[in-house]
């Protein structure tokens, strides 16, 4: 349980080289990409990350150096296709790939969360996925006989989640898309929380079905405002759409990528900083507000 409100800096410092990280877990929604930055300006590498379709945030990682192994279902840049700093890793063999769908990391994580070894699907078999890897298993149901694929359990060092709010205590509010954060949560042995403004616990108790992640499950928790730029946060601000297509142009090759990161991650001095770069207003302009909801006796 975390017991204070850590900095960003603070926060990601906890986290050891070595470490497997699942993030990106809302898929293109709330990616903590300010935490992914962190760690590249912490030199915290070695790095297994495991994601469902993992936007650019592991692309950033695999060009700074700070990643081993990828398990996930894609990586990539979901505007313009190709990531091109793990695409290079790739075909160079400079980090190591375990193919997954996004329904078999959900499933890995599920199980890791569960405590079992493994959660059957028959939704792999129709797939090339066991030529491809040797991680999966064919099973028999116990009960019909029908051929099953075997996903085993993934239970990640770390799960980084970047939400709207939480308390101090670490208690989180999440609405949009949360993916496969739920399953992450459970799985990972720690769980880190930035959030875009950390609020009175009054506040989270006040709608309580909006809590996605509770205290218990956290390790330490941060504000960070604007933390998921360039990925959405659903009543904050929208997608920098432009972003995506300038990384695209301007991290084609390594040598590229770092002058782009020598601005964008090393030139800064925090995500307030790193706010100032960003020249496009993201602002919400078409809000939607929920129906009232009431609670109580």
């Amino acid at each position: 349980m975390t017991d204070d409100v850590a900095t960003l800096e603070e926060a990601v410092s906890r986290i050891d080289s070595g470490s497997s990280i699942a993030a990106g877990l809302a898929l293109e929604h709330a990616i903590p990409f300010a935490a992914g930055h962190e760690l590249l300006r912490q030199g915290i590498d070695d790095l297994t990350l495991i994601g469902p379709i993992s936007d650019l945030l592991f692309d950033q990682l695999i060009g700074g150096d700070a990643v081993a192994a990828v398990r996930a279902a894609w990586a990539g840049n979901v505007s313009a296709g190709t990531g091109y700093r793990f695409r290079e890793a790739v075909e160079t063999d400079a980090i190591s790939v375990e193919d997954h769908s996004n329904f078999s990391i959900a499933l890995a994580l599920q199980a890791g969360a569960m405590g079992v070894p493994y959660l059957p699907t028959k939704s792999l078999l129709g797939s090339d996925i066991f030529e491809r890897s040797e991680l999966f298993r064919e099973g028999e149901d116990p009960f019909g006989g029908d051929r099953l694929a075997l996903v085993p359990a993934i239970e990640p060092d770390w799960a980084i989640v970047h939400a709207q709010r939480a308390s101090p205590d670490g208690d989180a509010h999440l609405w949009g898309n949360t993916g496969i954060t739920d399953p992450a949560v459970g799985a990972a042995d720690n769980v880190l929380v930035t959030a875009e403004e950390i609020v009175s616990p009054d506040v989270i108790k006040s709608d309580p079905s909006r809590v996605g992640i509770t205290r218990d499950a956290v390790t330490a928790v941060a504000e960070c405002p604007f933390g998921a730029h360039p990925s959405p946060v659903a009543g904050y601000y929208n997608r920098d759409n432009d972003y995506y297509l300038e990384y695209s142009e301007q991290t084609k090759t390594q040598g590229a990528f770092e002058e782009w990161a020598e601005k964008w991650v090393y030139g800064v001095d925090g995500r307030a900083e790193y706010e100032t770069l960003v020249e496009r207003d993201l602002e919400i302009t078409e809000p939607t507000v929920s129906a009232e909801v009431q609670y109580g006796q």
